[in-house]
C-alpha cells in the first residue's frame, strides 16, 4: 500500500518570542527577521506559519529567502457582512507570500448581530473555496472559541452538506478549544453543549471512544491540526493585563482575566507561571495529537497536510506569562516529531 503523504510542521509566528521573567510574554513582538531566524535555527520546523499584513509582505519575502524558510499557511479571523473584502485580499496575500492554505476563523455572529445560519456558513465556505482555488489557495475552517465552530455540534452536519456538493471540507482541528472545556461547566455553557456533555451524547475527552476527536477524524476532514497544550478546566490567564487594545477575537470573558486556553507543555521554573503545574493536565492535548498521527499513519487517504504549534502571545493564551514562549513551541514540535517516529516504527503498512 502507498503510505500517506508526510505532513509539514510549522510554528505560529505569534509564538516566536524569547520571553522570560525579565521580559514576559508581550504583544510587542520581535522583528520579522528575528522571528524567522528563531524558527529556522531551532531545527525542528519545516516552515513559518503566519499571514503577513500587506505592509509586511516585502519583509516576509526577504526573510523567506534569507533563511530558506517558506510560509505554507496563514490564518485570519472574519466577521461576515464586514470583512468580505478583507478575506478576498488575504487570499491574494496568501498566494503572494507562497502559502497554499488559508486558515479561516469566522465569528458566530454576522455584522448585523444575528447568529450565522448553516446555510450562510455553507455558502461562505463554498464561495471562499471557489475564490481561493482560482489562486491555488485552499481554505480550511478552524475549530475556535468565539467562532461558529465553538458550538461543536455544527461542524459535522455542515461538513457533510459541503462534501455532498462534491467540494472537500477542509477542517483545522485545534483540539485545545475542546480540551480546555473538559470539566468546565461555564465554558461548556458558552458552547451550548453542557447538557449534551452531561448526558453523554457528546464526548470531549479524546481518551474516550467516540469523542469529538474521533468523530472528526473518521469524517476524513482534518487538513490541518494544531498543538497548543491546555488543561481540562485549567486556570484562567491570571497574569493577562486588562489591555483595551488587545487584538479583536480574544474576548476577555472574565473581567480582568482572559480565558485560559494555554497550559505549558514543560514545567515552568519558579516564578514563570501563575499556577501550579501538573504533567497529567496536558495529556488530553497530547492524546488528540497521537490520535491524529495514528489515523494519518493508518489511512493513505488521509488529508492531513499541516501541523502547527500554537503556544502564542494573545490574551486568552500566554500574554503575561514569564516562561520562554518559543521554547514551549520547540517542545511541542519535538513531541510531535517523536510521536510520529514512534508510530511509524510500530505501525503496519498504510491501509485503506
Amino acid at each position: 500500500m502507498t503510505a500517506p503523504p508526510d505532513f509539514l510542521l510549522g510554528c505560529n509566528g505569534r509564538g516566536a518570542q524569547a520571553s522570560s521573567i525579565a521580559s514576559p510574554v508581550s504583544l510587542r513582538e520581535a522583528t520579522i527577521d528575528e522571528q524567522f531566524r528563531m524558527v529556522k535555527e531551532s531545527g525542528v520546523f519545516d516552515y513559518f506559519d503566519r499571514l503577513p499584513l500587506r505592509s509586511e509582505l516585502d519583509s516576509y519575502l526577504v526573510a523567506i529567502d534569507k533563511y530558506q524558510l517558506p510560509v505554507h499557511t496563514g490564518s485570519w479571523f472574519y466577521r461576515l457582512g464586514r470583512d468580505d473584502a478583507l478575506l478576498a485580499d488575504n487570499l491574494i496575500l496568501c498566494k503572494e507570500v507562497g502559502a497554499a492554505c488559508h486558515n479561516i476563523m469566522t465569528f458566530t455572529r454576522h455584522a448585523d448581530g444575528h447568529v450565522l445560519t448553516d446555510d450562510e456558513i455553507v455558502r461562505h465556505y463554498v464561495d471562499t473555496y471557489e475564490a481561493g482555488m482560482k489562486l491555488g489557495v485552499e481554505p480550511s475552517f478552524e475549530l475556535h472559541v468565539n467562532m461558529w465552530t465553538e458550538d461543536f455540534r455544527r461542524v459535522t452536519p455542515i461538513a457533510r452538506r459541503i462534501e455532498g456538493q462534491g467540494i472537500p471540507f477542509h477542517f483545522t482541528m485545534d483540539y485545545s478549544h475542546v480540551a480546555f472545556k473538559i470539566g468546565n461547566a461555564r465554558e461548556q455553557d458558552l458552547s451550548g453543549v453542557r447538557e449534551d456533555v452531561e448526558s453523554g451524547r457528546l464526548i470531549l475527552d479524546p481518551f474516550e471512544d467516540d469523542s469529538l476527536c474521533d468523530e472528526w477524524l473518521d469524517l476524513g476532514i482534518v487538513r490541518w491540526t494544531q498543538l497548543r497544550t491546555v488543561g481540562p478546566n485549567q486556570p484562567m490567564n491570571l497574569w493577562c493585563p486588562n489591555d483595551p487594545e488587545a487584538p479583536p477575537g480574544d474576548t476577555l470573558a472574565y473581567g480582568p482575566h482572559a480565558r485560559g486556553i494555554q497550559y505549558p507543555i514543560t514545567r515552568p521554573a519558579p516564578g514563570e507561571w501563575h499556577s501550579p503545574w501538573h504533567a497529567y493536565m496536558i495529556e488530553p492535548s497530547k492524546e488528540a495529537i497521537r490520535k491524529v498521527l495514528r489515523h494519518h499513519a493508518a489511512h493513505r487517504s488521509s488529508r492531513l497536510r499541516y501541523i502547527t504549534t500554537e503556544m502564542i502571545n494573545l490574551p486568552d493564551y500566554g500574554l503575561g506569562a514569564k516562561y520562554n514562549l518559543f521554547e514551549q513551541n520547540v517542545a511541542c514540535a519535538r513531541f510531535i516529531r517523536q510521536t510520529w517516529a514512534d508510530i511509524q516504527a510500530s505501525a503496519p503498512a498504510a491501509g485503506h
